[in-house]
């Protein structure tokens, strides 16, 4: 009898943002493949007899190649197991989840997704900047940061500069450079605020703002790294009206510390 292979969006990195869906497939699994950026609090729900298996991919550093992973999904949902494949965000938003499940429909595998809350909304959010606003923002694009040197994503750059009101650049800290001088090059105001968020829905989220002109000299005075979330557009001002969530962590630190 085969098994079923579940892929589950953790969410950004708060565990309290996990889906109700998602958690009881946690629970009910009988081997769980989980990524590096999803928070192992969520692991606690598990099954005491369940497989945990670290598949902990990390920029430039993947202890576990993708087609171990697809073999992995295989192999154990060919046993007659629950198999769940826990991925930071959502499976779907550059999490690799189409083509595994492409594998599992190859393999004749019974599978399902289970979306998760993206970073690029997510994080976003925690840092008080709404992707969309009737007035400042009625499109947004997620983007991949390691496309950035792609000269067949050259035509795109032109494209988001100004055709899109607001962009969410994941994994591009390393091509913030690059970032910013090709959407400046191709008509960006380098006047437009931009947002890096650190560890977003974390308590440890750190969230510097600045323009396409001066960003990259903050992000290195304060020491930005990965895992980090890019906003960018005018919806980034409302940051300093709407950013609940660091208010939220300064006052349990003043009620803390008093």
């Amino acid at each position: 009898m085969v098994g079923k292979v579940y892929l589950v969006g953790a969410g950004p990195g708060d565990p309290d943002l996990i889906t109700v869906k998602g958690l009881r497939y946690i629970k009910e699994a009988d081997v769980i493949l989980y990524d590096r950026l999803v928070n192992q609090e969520l692991l606690q729900y598990a099954r005491k007899d369940a497989q945990l298996i670290f598949c902990g991919k990390q920029p430039h550093a993947h202890i576990m190649k993708q087609e171990t992973i697809n073999h992995f999904l295989v192999k154990y949902a060919k046993k007659g197991l629950q198999v769940v494949r826990l991925k930071g965000g959502d499976p779907f938003v550059f999490g690799r989840g189409g083509e595994e499940a492409q594998t599992c429909i190859h393999n004749q595998i019974p599978f399902e997704i289970v979306p998760g809350i993206t970073a690029g909304i997510g994080a976003a959010a925690y840092a008080g900047i709404p992707v969309t606003h009737r007035t400042l923002s009625k499109s947004f694009a997620f983007i991949t940061g390691h496309q950035a040197g792609d000269k067949a994503a050259e035509l795109q750059w032109n494209h988001l500069a100004k055709g899109v009101d607001t962009l969410c650049i994941y994994m591009g800290i390393s091509q913030l450079s690059f970032i910013v001088e090709n959407l400046i090059k191709n008509g960006k105001n380098k006047n437009t605020p931009i947002a890096v968020i650190q560890w977003g829905t974390l308590l440890k989220q750190k969230t510097v703002i600045g323009t396409l002109e001066t960003i990259r000299e903050i992000v290195n005075k304060e020491n930005i790294i990965n895992p980090s979330m890019i906003v960018i557009g005018e919806v980034v001002r409302l940051n300093q009206q709407l950013n609940w969530f660091n208010a939220e962590m300064n006052s349990f630190v003043s009620v803390a510390e008093g």
